[in-house]
Protein backbone atom coordinates (compact mmCIF):
# COMPACT_ATOMS: atom_id res chain seq x y z
CA UNK A 1 0.00 0.00 0.00
CA UNK A 2 1.46 3.38 -1.02
CA UNK A 3 -0.36 6.86 0.25
CA UNK A 4 0.54 9.79 -2.58
CA UNK A 5 1.62 12.90 -0.11
CA UNK A 6 -0.73 15.50 -2.10
CA UNK A 7 -3.73 13.55 -2.57
CA UNK A 8 -6.05 10.84 -0.18
CA UNK A 9 -5.93 8.36 -2.44
CA UNK A 10 -4.37 4.49 -1.75
CA UNK A 11 -3.32 2.40 -4.42
CA UNK A 12 -3.68 -1.52 -3.64
CA UNK A 13 -2.13 -4.08 -4.94
CA UNK A 14 -1.38 -7.86 -4.76
CA UNK A 15 1.57 -9.41 -3.59
CA UNK A 16 2.85 -11.20 -6.63
CA UNK A 17 2.81 -15.02 -6.34
CA UNK A 18 6.06 -16.65 -6.51
CA UNK A 19 7.84 -17.51 -9.45
CA UNK A 20 7.17 -21.15 -8.27
CA UNK A 21 3.72 -21.16 -8.42
CA UNK A 22 1.92 -22.87 -10.83
CA UNK A 23 0.59 -20.61 -13.81
CA UNK A 24 -2.14 -22.80 -14.71
CA UNK A 25 -3.83 -25.78 -12.50
CA UNK A 26 -3.91 -28.80 -15.02
CA UNK A 27 -2.71 -31.76 -13.06
CA UNK A 28 -2.69 -33.21 -9.39
CA UNK A 29 0.92 -31.69 -9.16
CA UNK A 30 0.03 -28.69 -10.09
CA UNK A 31 -2.90 -28.63 -7.18
CA UNK A 32 -0.13 -29.88 -4.67
CA UNK A 33 2.45 -26.75 -5.77
CA UNK A 34 -0.43 -24.31 -5.35
CA UNK A 35 -1.88 -25.48 -2.04
CA UNK A 36 2.07 -26.19 -0.26
CA UNK A 37 2.89 -23.30 -1.47
CA UNK A 38 -0.38 -21.03 -0.42
CA UNK A 39 0.18 -22.86 3.19
CA UNK A 40 4.13 -22.14 3.02
CA UNK A 41 4.79 -25.02 3.17
CA UNK A 42 8.09 -27.17 2.31
CA UNK A 43 8.08 -30.23 0.51
CA UNK A 44 9.17 -32.56 2.91
CA UNK A 45 6.28 -31.16 5.03
CA UNK A 46 3.85 -32.43 3.03
CA UNK A 47 5.82 -35.34 2.20
CA UNK A 48 5.61 -36.18 6.09
CA UNK A 49 1.49 -35.57 6.22
CA UNK A 50 1.27 -38.03 2.83
CA UNK A 51 2.98 -40.65 4.27
CA UNK A 52 6.30 -40.72 1.12
CA UNK A 53 9.59 -38.79 0.76
CA UNK A 54 10.57 -35.71 -0.16
CA UNK A 55 11.68 -36.26 -3.41
CA UNK A 56 8.67 -38.22 -4.69
CA UNK A 57 6.52 -34.59 -3.80
CA UNK A 58 9.35 -32.75 -5.58
CA UNK A 59 8.43 -35.70 -8.75
CA UNK A 60 4.28 -34.89 -8.61
CA UNK A 61 4.95 -31.16 -8.31
CA UNK A 62 7.14 -31.36 -11.18
CA UNK A 63 5.02 -33.96 -13.12
CA UNK A 64 7.39 -36.22 -13.89
CA UNK A 65 5.49 -38.84 -11.91
CA UNK A 66 2.36 -39.41 -10.70
CA UNK A 67 0.98 -40.65 -7.13
CA UNK A 68 0.31 -44.38 -6.89
CA UNK A 69 -3.52 -45.13 -6.66
CA UNK A 70 -3.07 -45.45 -2.03
CA UNK A 71 -1.60 -41.87 -1.99
CA UNK A 72 -4.54 -40.34 -3.35
CA UNK A 73 -6.61 -40.69 -0.23
CA UNK A 74 -4.15 -38.37 1.86
CA UNK A 75 -3.61 -36.52 -1.28
CA UNK A 76 -7.07 -35.47 -0.87
CA UNK A 77 -6.81 -35.11 2.94
CA UNK A 78 -3.82 -32.46 2.56
CA UNK A 79 -5.59 -31.05 -0.65
CA UNK A 80 -8.96 -30.46 1.22
CA UNK A 81 -10.78 -31.33 -2.23
CA UNK A 82 -10.14 -34.65 -5.11
CA UNK A 83 -8.74 -32.78 -7.54
CA UNK A 84 -9.45 -35.14 -10.12
CA UNK A 85 -12.20 -34.32 -12.53
CA UNK A 86 -15.69 -35.47 -11.67
CA UNK A 87 -18.41 -36.68 -13.77
CA UNK A 88 -22.09 -37.96 -13.57
CA UNK A 89 -21.58 -41.05 -15.27
CA UNK A 90 -21.76 -44.24 -13.82
CA UNK A 91 -18.04 -45.71 -14.89
CA UNK A 92 -16.30 -42.51 -14.17
CA UNK A 93 -17.80 -41.88 -10.24
CA UNK A 94 -17.19 -45.50 -9.91
CA UNK A 95 -14.03 -45.08 -10.80
CA UNK A 96 -13.57 -41.82 -8.61
CA UNK A 97 -14.76 -43.02 -5.50
CA UNK A 98 -12.67 -46.48 -5.82
CA UNK A 99 -9.48 -43.57 -6.47
CA UNK A 100 -10.48 -41.89 -3.58
CA UNK A 101 -10.14 -44.51 -0.98
CA UNK A 102 -6.60 -45.51 -3.01
CA UNK A 103 -7.98 -48.85 -3.93
CA UNK A 104 -6.94 -50.46 -7.46
CA UNK A 105 -9.45 -52.44 -9.60
CA UNK A 106 -7.80 -55.91 -8.11
CA UNK A 107 -8.53 -54.33 -4.48
CA UNK A 108 -11.89 -52.97 -5.02
CA UNK A 109 -13.02 -56.30 -6.42
CA UNK A 110 -12.08 -58.27 -3.71
CA UNK A 111 -13.82 -56.16 -1.34
CA UNK A 112 -17.21 -56.60 -3.17
CA UNK A 113 -16.52 -60.43 -4.17
CA UNK A 114 -16.28 -60.33 -8.12
CA UNK A 115 -13.67 -60.53 -10.41
CA UNK A 116 -11.13 -57.36 -11.88
CA UNK A 117 -12.32 -57.79 -15.14
CA UNK A 118 -15.73 -56.98 -14.06
CA UNK A 119 -14.49 -53.33 -12.60
CA UNK A 120 -12.83 -52.63 -15.21
CA UNK A 121 -15.60 -53.33 -17.46
CA UNK A 122 -17.99 -51.55 -15.15
CA UNK A 123 -15.24 -48.18 -15.35
CA UNK A 124 -15.06 -48.67 -18.84
CA UNK A 125 -18.82 -48.74 -19.32
CA UNK A 126 -18.93 -52.17 -21.03
CA UNK A 127 -21.44 -53.05 -18.86
CA UNK A 128 -23.49 -51.82 -15.89
CA UNK A 129 -23.62 -52.92 -12.19
CA UNK A 130 -27.52 -54.01 -11.53
CA UNK A 131 -29.06 -54.25 -7.99
CA UNK A 132 -27.32 -56.67 -6.20
CA UNK A 133 -24.03 -55.55 -7.72
CA UNK A 134 -24.85 -51.41 -6.97
CA UNK A 135 -25.90 -52.61 -3.21
CA UNK A 136 -22.48 -54.03 -2.92
CA UNK A 137 -20.92 -50.84 -4.03
CA UNK A 138 -23.08 -48.59 -1.87
CA UNK A 139 -21.63 -50.59 0.89
CA UNK A 140 -18.04 -50.40 0.14
CA UNK A 141 -18.37 -46.86 -1.38
CA UNK A 142 -19.92 -44.78 1.60
CA UNK A 143 -20.36 -41.82 -0.65
CA UNK A 144 -21.95 -43.85 -3.32
CA UNK A 145 -25.52 -42.60 -4.80
CA UNK A 146 -27.10 -44.52 -7.41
Amino acid sequence: MAALPFCHAEIRFPKPKPTAYPRTINTLGDHMRKHRLDLQLLQKQVADQIGVDELTVTNWERNATVPAIRHIPAIIRFLGYDPLPSSNSLPERLAAARRALGLSQRKMAEKLGVDPATIKNWEAGRHQPTGKSLDLIAGVLPSWER
